[in-house]
């Protein structure tokens, strides 16, 4: 294994789960429970490596990973642990290859660890990077899918140690029909590994260095908070992001509907945004942000939220009325913004066919 990268710690974990939880804009599962998950087995002596996405050779296979379902579910159906390296190792079975790594399918909240998590049971590294640049909601909407990898084999594994293989599919949207069904019948919570990529594709196409930018960003919450800094400034000028609202949640409905937590978030706005109202569309994570009843931020560019006070992002399942919050926005990576990708996670593909994307600057120097 290359002696590239860097070894995971048990004190990166807390940062890097705040950090993923603000890049999951709202989506990717409960930070927190993926953060103990991980803490556990690195306690135990597990050791994973970060390595950066020039650290393998060409040829090398990589397997993605995830967690598939409603993040609402997940803060109380806690996973068994295991459930995607049971769907990587059938993945490994069925296509007749032996991984060298692993990268996330989304840096998003818990999906940020899950990699980690199964590469601590596996004794393989984590590439340092993801298929997002931030979460997502649906299978296909991964730079890995959107640039030609293959729909298929995959598997999908439970937390009772069932694994459904997927041997033969045609698409990429077929593979998100089944698997998200077969993740309702599993309780809307299960593990999903897709076909093995080799790392010369994977170079090409994953969002780079995420691990270590989500580690960069939970590190620079904690040290404002230290310093009694205002957390949500010290955020926006790490990340190059701009705040676009403050408010109060006066309101929040969320339902699930098809493997999915779909709804709306309701917000009247403080400081500088008093006497204005916002309102936030949900479908696991946050769509599109709407201030007066103009669109300010859509898909595929992040729609983050803060608590006010703290900077704690706060993810769609645990946001509820009374909340003061601080709505940012952060532009996507280049790789989400082509034709091609618009497609797939453009705002017609979440049911917005008016809306017209426009992305972000980002206000770094």
């Amino acid at each position: 294994m290359s002696d590239k990268g860097y070894l995971l710690k048990e004190d990166d974990l807390l940062p890097l789960s705040i950090g993923a939880a603000l890049l999951g804009t709202g989506g990717g599962g409960n930070p927190y429970v993926g953060m103990l998950r991980a803490r556990e087995l690195i306690r135990q002596g597990a050791q994973v490596r970060v390595l950066p996405l020039d650290a393998l050779p060409d040829d090398a296979w990589i397997g993605e990973c995830g967690g598939i379902g409603a993040p609402v579910v997940g803060v109380e159906k806690i996973e068994e642990g295991r459930e995607c390296y049971r769907a990587i190792r059938a993945v490994e079975d069925v296509s007749g290859v032996r991984l060298s790594a692993l990268i996330s399918a989304e840096i998003g909240g818990s999906n940020a660890l899950e990699p980690v998590i199964a590469a601590a049971y596996a004794g393989l590294p984590v590439i340092d990077g993801d298929g997002m640049g931030r979460a997502f909601p649906e299978v296909q909407m991964t730079t890995f899918f959107i640039y030609g990898a293959k729909a298929a084999p995959a598997a999908i594994a439970d937390d009772k140690g069932n694994v459904v293989v997927f041997k033969e599919v045609i698409d990429m949207f077929w593979l998100e029909t089944f698997a998200r069904g077969v993740s309702v019948n599993m309780g809307a919570a299960a593990g999903l590994a897709i076909a093995p990529m080799r790392m010369d594709f994977v170079r090409r196409t994953a969002v780079p260095g995420t691990v270590t930018q989500a580690l960069q960003i939970g590190q620079t919450v904690l040290d404002a908070r230290k310093k009694r800094q205002n957390v949500v400034e010290r955020v926006v000028a790490a990340t190059g992001g701009k705040l676009f609202f403050t408010g109060k949640v006066t309101d929040v409905r969320r339902d699930l509907v098809g493997g999915f937590s779909r709804g709306h978030a309701h917000l009247s706005g403080v400081g500088d945004w008093a006497g204005s109202e916002a309102r936030i569309a949900i479908q696991n994570e946050n769509l599109v942000l709407w201030v007066d009843g103009v669109p300010v931020i859509m898909v595929p560019d992040l729609i983050v939220n803060l608590e006010l006070d703290t900077g704690e992002p706060i993810t769609t399942e645990i946001l509820r009325y009374g909340q003061r919050i601080a709505v940012i926005g952060l532009p996507v990576h280049d790789l989400m913004k082509t034709p091609q990708a618009l497609d797939i996670v453009g705002p017609a593909a979440f049911g917005y066919p008016e809306l017209t994307f426009i992305p972000l600057t980002s206000s770094a120097a």
